[in-house]
């Protein structure tokens, strides 16, 4: 559908792009049928404003709407709903889900084969809920992060080692997140046990415990 790609910034995400599309047969020139804005979000705005008018324009971002990309008609974006890093290829790509938004059905179907081209299974989003879309998607990993910290620290002064986090939160994964523990069971002095113990050793956690106990029971 698109021969040729400019893609714009070559970042974490940028770079997994333009390989894939490379590898796919696409060719990745600066003068193309399709400029992808692979940018800061807050930069997208002033790089889509100084794109010639008429040309298909779309953006990456999960958090930004289609207006960003004005004066542009022709647009859409594809959001690759995957966390990167410039150490790896564009295999990160793989196997991942992508939201598509767009205006109307071409651009739409352009923004889906798009996506396929570049290993992602493709998800139609409306612009209007993309900020509630892009809050779930910071919660699965954005805050995994912060939850594996969490835990590091409390393993830490345990005098456990932190590494071994890793395959339980693998596995946990593996399972389909079937929830186990103190909380699935009931055992709620157990989980009485945790407070204390961490309030007498990392006091400033006891309400992030609190509020996943809570999240956790519902």
């Amino acid at each position: 559908m698109f021969e040729s790609v400019n893609v714009i910034g070559r970042g974490r995400v940028g770079a997994a792009i333009a390989a894939r599309l490379a590898e796919r047969g696409v060719a990745v020139v600066p003068d193309a049928d399709l400029f992808l804005l692979c940018v800061p979000d807050t930069a997208i705005a002033d790089v889509a404003s100084r794109i010639e008018p008429g040309r298909w324009v779309a953006h990456v971002s999960g958090a930004t709407p289609l207006a960003a990309l004005d004066p542009h008609a022709r647009r859409f974006s594809v959001h690759p709903l995957q966390t990167f890093t410039l150490g790896r290829g564009p295999e990160q790509l793989d196997g991942a889900y992508a939201a598509v938004t767009a205006e109307g059905d071409e651009a739409r179907e352009r923004g889906i084969w798009l996506a396929r081209t570049l290993g992602l299974e493709p998800f139609v989003l409306r612009d209007e809920t993309r900020p509630l879309y892009h809050a779930g998607a910071a919660v699965a990993s954005n805050y995994l992060v912060t939850l594996h910290r969490v835990a590091s620290d409390l393993f830490r002064a345990a005098g456990a080692p932190p590494e071994a986090l890793v395959p339980l939160m693998r596995r946990t994964i593996d399972n389909d997140f079937e929830l186990t523990g103190p909380i699935e069971r009931g055992d709620w002095e157990t989980v009485d046990a945790h407070r204390r113990a961490i309030r007498a050793t990392a006091p400033e956690l006891e309400p992030l415990y609190d509020v996943l106990a809570e999240a956790t029971a519902r």
